[in-house]
């Protein structure tokens, strides 16, 4: 049992048209800390954190923990899709009447405007779908981030509100596996 629920972790890889969604290895750790020290991809997100720090408290096999998907591109990390429980006790917003499972995703910036987020989301909430089906999922982005707003409609997700948040609008959104998610 994990977190998300009653499945084993890691799932096999997942393998889409273009992607591979897999477990994090050793080799992913250089594009985690690009991911976490990148400007462009934490825009939206509270600013980056420090390369050097990174360099110091990234393991040498990061992201290995349930819900975490690396995006690998022909044998490369180009960024990872996360299914995480978020319940009343997590920081932020919360609508646990909503559902407890929520989507993040971070691309990096040399992949983007391809579609590859897209793909690996849907593939996502379809495993997500199967290993629990009927339970929704939720996702939280700032109004300003016209990527992320794209790509929850385009998923398939429901704007359930607005709310004020660190400064900026945020906009909250539920999927369910009754909607289709590509």
């Amino acid at each position: 049992m994990t977190e998300l629920g009653p499945f084993a972790w890691p799932p096999a890889p997942i393998r889409t048209e273009r992607l591979v969604l897999r477990e994090a290895e050793a080799r992913d750790r250089a594009a985690f800390i690009e991911l976490f020290s990148s400007p462009e991809v934490h825009t939206y997100l509270g600013g980056p954190r420090p390369r050097d720090e990174l360099e110091r408290a990234v393991p040498e096999v990061p992201g290995q923990r349930p819900g975490l998907f690396v995006i690998d591109l022909d044998g490369a990390m180009i960024g990872m899709v996360t299914l995480d429980r978020h319940g009343a006790e997590s920081p932020g917003h919360v609508r646990p009447d909503v559902g407890q499972t929520e989507l993040g995703y971070l691309i990096l910036p040399k992949a983007w405007g391809r579609g590859y987020g897209a793909e690996a989301c849907a593939s996502a909430l379809d495993w997500f779908a199967d290993a629990l089906p009927g339970k929704p999922v939720v996702l939280r982005t700032q109004t300003a981030n016209d990527r992320s707003m794209r790509l929850a409609a385009k998923l398939g997700f429901t704007e359930v509100e607005r709310f004020e948040e660190y400064g900026a609008e945020q906009w909250f959104g539920v999927w369910s596996s009754a909607t289709p998610s590509g």
